[in-house]
Parts: structure tokens; C-alpha cells; sequence
């Protein structure tokens, strides 16, 4: 198991009373997806290690006290804090038309209706409230916003994203 064949679900942030549950953040747009969850991969020391549920209570949108298998105590809880929490591509739901998974467009080309080709996409930057395509052309980065207005068509079987970038844009980066 490879850390590239997973996603990032979220992170546990704290011990839940002295049983031994967590607080689960979930990094994700749909929590309901989540609700009958059985199993989770935990990173730890870089390896992701399963884990079953054993138990799962949401308490928002984003959070949820979850029991993990022969994890009884509050110290034995304690080491899990902090870490990452994974699970396998697989689970993710297909997306359609112009909606698409950030890692699934990663060395997709990128064409422009009114400027043609502009590149590769290298990486998707998402730190705010507006993720960016990072295209790479010529050892050039392209940074163009993912938007509705902007992102035409994702082409998932010519591997190709089709954009109609602002005028202007792409001449600040070429």
C-alpha cells in the first residue's frame, strides 16, 4: 500500500473522554458519505496502518467521536492524536462532467478555446478559499483559478482539461 493510492479524509485532533474515543476532522464536502464508515487507514511514522470502527457519532458537519477497535483506554488513544487519516481511492465516488477529484487531472493537458495548448497540470494549490491549476510549460508555471467560468470541460479519457482563461493571464506567466 502506497500513500498515492489513498486520500487524505482528515486528522484526529483530540481524546473524547477516558474510553479511549477520538475526535475525528473530516477534511471533506460531503460528510454523509461518511456515516456508515467501518474502517479508516491511520498514518503513522509515514506507514498508513488500518483501523476498524467499532463505533461513530457525528456532532457536525465536519466532526465525529469515533470508538476504534481495541482502543479502550484514554493513554492508547493519546498516540493517535495528531495523525492524518487516509482511505483508498476506491471509496471515492465517480465524478462526472466538468466536476473532478484534485488528483485525478495530475498530468492532464491543458488547452486554452482561444490560446491552444497551454501545458501539463503539474499540481492543484488549494490553501484558501480558491484552488489553482499549476500548469508547467517550459519549465514555466501557469497558475490559473478552478472555476466554473473558467474550467470548460474535463475530457477524462483524452486526459485533457479545456479552459477559457481571463484575458491577460496567461501573459503574465509566459
Amino acid at each position: 500500500m502506497e500513500k498515492k493510492d489513498f486520500y487524505f479524509l482528515g486528522k484526529i485532533t483530540k481524546t473524547s473522554g477516558y474510553k479511549g474515543s477520538l475526535m475525528f476532522f473530516f477534511d471533506v464536502d460531503d460528510i454523509d458519505s461518511y456515516k456508515d464508515l467501518e474502517a479508516v487507514f491511520i498514518s503513522i511514522n509515514d506507514e498508513l496502518i488500518p483501523f476498524a470502527i467499532k463505533n461513530i457519532s457525528f456532532k457536525s458537519a465536519k466532526s465525529a467521536i469515533v470508538q476504534i477497535e481495541d482502543i479502550t483506554y484514554e493513554e492508547s488513544a493519546l498516540v493517535l492524536v495528531g495523525n492524518e487519516l487516509y482511505l483508498p481511492l476506491s471509496f471515492l465516488p465517480k465524478l462526472e462532467g466538468n466536476k473532478f477529484y484534485y488528483h485525478e487531472v495530475i498530468g492532464f493537458k491543458v488547452n486554452d478555446n482561444n490560446l491552444g495548448e497551454l501545458g501539463t497540470v503539474k499540481e492543484i494549490l488549494d490553501q484558501g478559499s480558491q484552488a489553482i491549476l499549476v500548469v508547467e510549460k517550459n519549465d514555466k508555471e501557469i497558475l490559473i483559478p478552478i472555476t466554473d467560468e473558467i474550467i470548460q470541460l474535463v475530457d477524462r479519457k483524452k486526459q485533457i482539461v479545456e479552459v477559457v482563461t481571463p484575458g491577460g493571464l496567461v501573459d503574465i506567466y509566459i
